[in-house]
C-alpha cells in the first residue's frame, strides 16, 4: 500500500467528509488510512472524532513493539516477520518511527525504502512517523494510530521505535509485547540493550545470530533473566538470522504464546487499563498546560516567577489557579445559558 505524505496540509472535514473517510479506512483503503493518520498527527477537531468513532472498533489486533539498539536490524527484522506473517494470509501495518528531519519536521521515512518490497501488497500497509522530539521514541499520534489500524482490521500491528535507548521504555505503554532486539558484537551487551529495556521485554531477539559472539550474548541474557523478578512469564530468547529468513518462525510462536499468556492470565486486559490511563493523563496534562497558557500564559509566569525569584511551585500554582478559575468560568456561563 502507497500512503500519502505524513506532513501534507490536511484540511479540515465536515461529518460527511469524516464518514466518507471512516467508511473507507475501515476497507483498508491506503490512501484512506494515510489521510486518516496524518489527521491524527496534526490534531484538531479531526483527530478527536476519528478516535471517538473508531475506539469502540479496537482490541482485536496483536500490537507488538520492535525495539532494541541501533544497528540491530529490527528494520530487517520487521521486513521478513511482515513477509513471514503475509505467507500465513494475515494482514499487517507496519509504524516506523523515525528519527525527525532536521530540514523539514517530518520523518526521515527510511523504513519505507528498507520495505519497498510490499509496495504493492493490499494487505501491508507502511507509515512512517516522526518523532518531533518526543521521547520514548515514540510519536506523538502513535497510539491513536495504532487505535486506526486496529479498528481497521490488521491482525499485527508492528510499531518498530528508533532504537534511541533508555528513553524508549515508553513503547511499552502503547503495544501488547514487547521484543527487544539485539545482537552480538556490540561490546558490553547488557550495557547496549540498557537496564530499562530489558525490564520492558516481553521477548527477546539475538538477531545477526551468525555472528561470534552469540553464545556469549545468550549467556549474558540468561543471566540478567536470572536476577530479575519476571513473575509467571519469563522472556524468551530467539535467535535469528533475519537477512536469510532463520528464526522467525521462533519470533512469531514466542510474540503469539506471549499474547496466549496475557489473555488467559487476565494481564491483557489489565495492560490495556494501563495504556488507557496513560492515555488519558497525558491529554488532561496537555489540556491543562494548553488552558494555563491561555488564561494566563505560561511563559509569562515562568518569567514572572524568575523575576521575583519565587519557588517552580508557586508559580505552578498561579498557573493552575488561573486554569480552576477559568473553568470555574465556563461552568457559571454553561449553566447561565
Amino acid at each position: 500500500m502507497t500512503p500519502d505524505s505524513p506532513h501534507r496540509p490536511v484540511r479540515a472535514r465536515g461529518p460527511e467528509d469524516l464518514d466518507a473517510l471512516i467508511e473507507r479506512l475501515l476497507e483498508r483503503q491506503p490512501r484512506s488510512l494515510a489521510r486518516a493518520i496524518s489527521l491524527l498527527e496534526d490534531g484538531g477537531p479531526d483527530q478527536r472524532q476519528l478516535v471517538a468513532r473508531l475506539y469502540p472498533e479496537t482490541g482485536n489486533g496483536r500490537v507488538v513493539g520492535m525495539t532494541g539498539p541501533p544497528g540491530a536490524g529490527k528494520s530487517t527484522l520487521v521486513d521478513r516477520l511482515t513477509r513471514h506473517l503475509r505467507a500465513r494470509g494475515e494482514t499487517v501495518a507496519v509504524l516506523a518511527v523515525d528519527p525527525t528531519s532536521p530540514f523539514t519536521g517530518g520523518a526521515l521515512l527510511g523504513d519505507r525504502i528498507r520495505m519497498q518490497g510490499h509496495y504493492t501488497d493490499p494487505g501491508v500497509f507502511i507509515r512512517s512517523m516522526a518523532t518531533r522530539g518526543t521521547m520514548g521514541g515514540l510519536a506523538r499520534a502513535t497510539r491513536d494510530a495504532i487505535d486506526l489500524l486496529d479498528a481497521a482490521g490488521f491482525d499485527w500491528i508492528l510499531v518498530e521505535t528508533v532504537g534511541v535507548g533508555q528513553d524508549e521504555v515508553d513503547v511499552v505503554r502503547s503495544v501488547d509485547s514487547v521484543v527487544v532486539v539485539t545482537v552480538p558484537g556490540l561490546g558490553d551487551d547488557i550495557q547496549a540493550i540498557k537496564a530499562g529495556l530489558m525490564e520492558i521485554a516481553d521477548v527477546f531477539v539475538i538477531n545477526k545470530a551468525d555472528r561470534d559472539g552469540v553464545d556469549r550474548s545468550q549467556r549474558d541474557l540468561e543471566m540478567m533473566l536470572s536476577l530479575g523478578d519476571h513473575g509467571e512469564w519469563v522472556p524468551p530468547i530467539v535467535r535469528t538470522v533475519a537477512s536469510r529468513d532463520e528464526g522467525l518462525d521462533g519470533v512469531i510462536g514466542a510474540i503469539e504464546r506471549h499474547r496466549e499468556f496475557l489473555a488467559t492470565s487476565g494481564a491483557l486486559a489489565a495492560r490495556r487499563l494501563s495504556h488507557l490511563r496513560l492515555r488519558v493523563e497525558t491529554i488532561l496534562k496537555e489540556r491543562v498546560i494548553a488552558t494555563a497558557d491561555r488564561v494566563v500564559g505560561v511563559e509569562r509566569a515562568v518569567e514572572a516567577g524568575f523575576a521575583e525569584r519565587v519557588d517552580p511551585y508557586l508559580v505552578a500554582e498561579r498557573l493552575f489557579r488561573g486554569v480552576v478559575e477559568s473553568a470555574a468560568a465556563n461552568l457559571v456561563a454553561e449553566g447561565g445559558e
